[in-house]
């Protein structure tokens, strides 16, 4: 299941605060657990893997020192379902071709286009509504100062 809450923001991506001039209510993921390598090493290894997770975390390990080095050499790597990996550019624009050079460069960074599996998880996926992080945040202060005011800290 996929918690999201609802926020207000501006139409237009990129807008500082001060010049929205439009909003609408978007639906945001909010993430209920972060898992690293290891708890995702340990979750390949309990799904009928010959490998334990100690092989797969070094895979893993490679994969992601091999994938860095073929994008740093300007290469698509296509990872089957998984999808493809390919360096993207942000640049800095200029007013015409001769004045642009690696100084408009402002960072690489890799990009993913997704496999079939990952295009569109919308039909599978289910959803509950969650109050927004700040909503939650505040709730608990709340309950804190209740708690001061009670006696109960």
């Amino acid at each position: 299941m996929i918690n999201y809450s609802i926020a207000i923001m501006g139409t237009k991506p990129g807008t500082k605060k001060e010049n929205i001039t439009e909003t609408k209510a978007y639906g945001v993921a909010q993430v209920s657990e972060v898992i690293d390598i290891n708890a995702f090493a340990k979750h390949i290894a309990n799904h009928g893997s010959v490998y334990d997770k100690g092989d797969i975390v070094g895979l893993l390990t490679i994969a992601v020192g091999c994938l860095r080095e073929l994008m740093l050499e300007g290469k698509r790597v296509k990872l089957g379902d998984l999808g493809d990996f390919q360096p993207r550019l942000r640049t800095t624009g200029a007013v015409t071709t001769d004045d642009f050079s690696v100084a408009n460069i402002d960072d690489v960074v890799v990009g993913w286009t997704p496999g079939k599996n990952f295009t569109n998880l919308r039909t599978e996926a289910t959803f509950q509504l969650v109050p927004s992080r700040s909503a939650q945040g505040d709730a608990i202060e709340v309950i804190r100062n209740t708690d001061t005011i009670h006696g109960l800290e």
